[in-house]
């Protein structure tokens, strides 16, 4: 076990293991491809002349036009796409399921002045239309990942079925029978002069993969990377069968690759690669008629005919009906969406068996909860998945584990996500005379959003406004509800937005922090019930900001924030907050889904400085819920955005700071 100074991440490094097989994840490939790989594999994927030749062997073998539509399927950092793009090739894709190496490959080609369409995304799944590419090469040893060889199977039916009628398929992949043969169980050797990877190798237990173990060392700061992986060994036989099996025709097998690379060393995988070439003889796929047909959408909102506590006068109030003036104004500038709105909590339940059948999809934005009770915010997508109705952002689940503050830092915590230091307080809890945390601390109800119970008395820097925080959470939110006690952090209060779905349709929208310049001096820094709901505090003048953060700390809050979507099962669009510790690391305060949907909020914010505005905002949210709800419909338009904040993988080195 190995803890860096200053650093909250935990590695975890081994000894000698008796079974390498063991240690491998069924999904190592998410992790692996990072700076670390290419400083490993530099050699081979990092030197320009080898991917010249390998480049023009392709473009001989398959005889394809510089007019081609090209995609370049799991791409790395996008070498060969580059190479070709220098080569005159104009339409040019890749794909890739490296955050990282996607990042990388957007950045070279824009470096180099090409415009190459990167994404990140799976294989398994493409996001392409069918019948689009003239060529698909899948070059450098990336097939045979997956677990499954029919995780395998599908990379090749979703290259079928995207290839056009007479398109071709390259494939390179490491050949099986010459490395059971040849594979070195032990090696080392030094990448430069400050790192040394060794490595260790062995058959699976069914001798189909390729086990090994790569210790990654740095000579003054030691081991920062101990990791497993295993690759499916494919030899001309099976891989043929494989093609044809999936559909492919004239398949045939070329004269191997033979790697060279200056430092001959250990090769690896990439030492000897079969290249095998085919292609696909189908019908074109019948052209779906363009629909005219606006899309039905119902939006469901919070009831104004009902008492709400959360806001100042328990009811709603004019702020409450401009906000819903300016949706309904922005909403209705979309062209491509007809929109019936209802707010009755009473009769909704019958109003949606009734009606279900008149709209395809409800937009959900009640973050009132339903009969405008907080704890009762998934009890509507509830009410609209027991009526099989489909609708916009997170599922019952999701809105659970984000009610409950103490179970999104455990959850965080797990994936290695800092958060403050924090206690929590038992409703039979009575003495707080001990406690693991330092003053000053901030006291907040676990359960609740919308900065219910988080006032500037908040604030607590002794013992006695820790007594009188904890009984002021307790008279609004319950005497029976736990309290969560954390570290109070001075620094940048920062909030991070995403609109999409994983794992490639997605944007993380411009950083914003919180501006506390115009605060008076004896205020604590803090954004909470006053800056959202009291006009006459303050807190109510806050204005929200661009970020400015160094680079490493943006990618940080980028690759922490996609883990958490992910993890918490986000979809369409979410918010995480939070706040800079005194040594500038973030640290996680509350994830958000179906964040606030106002025009002046948050979120609206955060598209603003992304060139968005509000409109574009919504039509940016619908879109995202319709491509999942609706996945084959290939007539959905995509609305386009700026270029959004570089996201990278996710890996020990990148995600420590």
């Amino acid at each position: 076990m190995n803890k860096s100074k200053g650093k909250s991440r935990i590695t975890t490094f081994l000894g000698p293991v008796e079974s390498l097989e063991s240690y491998v994840r069924a999904e190592w490939w998410r992790e692996i491809f990072n700076a670390n790989y290419l400083r490993t594999d530099g050699d081979v994927v990092d030197d320009n002349e080898i991917t010249s030749k390998e480049t023009e062997s392709f473009i001989s073998l398959m005889d394809i036009s510089k007019d081609d539509i090209i995609l370049d399927l799991c791409c790395g950092q996008g070498r060969h796409s580059v190479e070709l793009a220098a080569r005159g090739f104009k339409n040019l894709y890749g794909l890739d399921r490296s955050h990282y190496l996607i990042n990388r490959a957007k950045k070279q080609s824009a470096k180099d002045g090409y415009s190459i369409n990167f994404r990140e995304g799976d294989a398994r799944k493409l996001s392409y239309s069918t019948d689009t590419f003239d060529c698909i090469i899948i070059p450098g040893n990336s097939f045979g990942y997956f677990e499954s060889c029919d995780d395998d199977k599908k990379v090749l039916l979703e290259v079928f079925r995207t290839l056009k009628p007479g398109g071709k398929l390259l494939l390179d992949v490491s050949d099986g029978d010459y490395l059971k043969e040849n594979f070195t169980p032990r090696s080392w050797e030094w990448i430069d002069r400050n790192y040394f990877v060794c490595r260790e190798r062995s058959l699976s237990s069914d001798n189909e993969r390729l086990v090994t173990r790569e210790v990654i060392t740095h000579v003054s700061k030691g081991v920062i990377a101990d990791q497993f992986y295993a690759e499916r060994l494919y030899n001309p036989e099976m891989i043929s069968s494989m093609l044809k099996e999936c559909g492919f025709k004239n398949i045939r097998i070329h004269e191997p690759i033979i790697t060279e690379s200056q430092r001959m060393q250990d090769l690896g995988m990439m030492a000897r690669r079969l290249i095998i070439t085919s292609s696909v003889e189908k019908e074109w796929s019948p052209k779906k008629k363009q629909a005219n047909k606006k899309r039905s959408v119902i939006v469901i909102m919070g009831d104004p005919e009902l008492e709400d506590k959360v806001k100042p006068l328990c009811k709603f109030d004019d702020d409450d009906f401009k906000t819903i003036s300016q949706l309904k104004d922005a909403l209705s500038g979309l062209k491509n969406y007809k929109f019936t709105y209802v707010n009755s909590h009473k009769n909704l339940m019958s109003y949606l068996i009734k009606n279900k059948n008149r709209f395809e999809f409800a937009l959900n934005l009640c973050d009132e909860g339903f009969s405008n009770d907080p704890k009762k915010e998934l009890h509507i997508p509830a009410l609209l998945e027991m009526l099989d109705i489909e609708y916009s952002g997170g599922n019952p689940q999701c809105l659970a584990y984000c009610y409950d503050k103490s179970l999104v830092r455990g959850i965080a915590k797990e994936l290695d996500i800092p958060v403050p230091k924090a206690f929590m307080i038992n409703p039979e809890d009575s003495s707080f005379i001990e406690f693991p945390i330092q003053f000053p601390i901030i006291v907040k109800p676990n359960f609740g959003d919308s900065g219910v119970g988080i006032t500037k008395e908040s604030i607590c820097s002794d013992v006695n406004e820790l007594q009188d925080a904890i009984l002021n959470v307790r008279r609004i939110s319950g005497a029976e509800k736990p309290i969560l006690v954390e570290e109070f952090l001075n620094g940048k209060d920062i909030s991070v937005g995403i609109i999409g779905n994983l794992p490639d349709e997605y944007i993380v929208l411009p950083v914003i922090e919180e501006d506390y310049s115009a605060l008076p001096e004896d205020l604590p820094k803090v954004c909470g019930y006053e800056a959202k709901w009291d006009p006459e505090s303050p807190y109510w003048n806050l204005k929200s900001i661009k970020a400015d953060l160094p680079e490493d700390v943006l990618r940080f809050l980028t690759a922490s924030c996609i883990r958490l979507y992910a993890r918490l099962g986000c979809r369409d669009y979410a918010r995480f907050d939070w706040r800079l510790d005194k040594n500038g690391t973030p640290r996680l305060l509350e994830a958000n889904p179906n964040p606030g949907w106002c025009w002046d909020g948050h979120l609206a914010k955060m598209a603003g400085f992304a060139g968005m505005d509000y409109q574009d905002m919504l039509e940016s949210i619908m879109i995202s819920t319709e491509k999942r709800i609706f996945p084959d419909n290939e007539e959905i338009e995509s609305k386009e955005t700026p270029e959004m904040n570089p996201v990278t993988n996710l890996f020990p080195e990148e995600l420590s700071l």
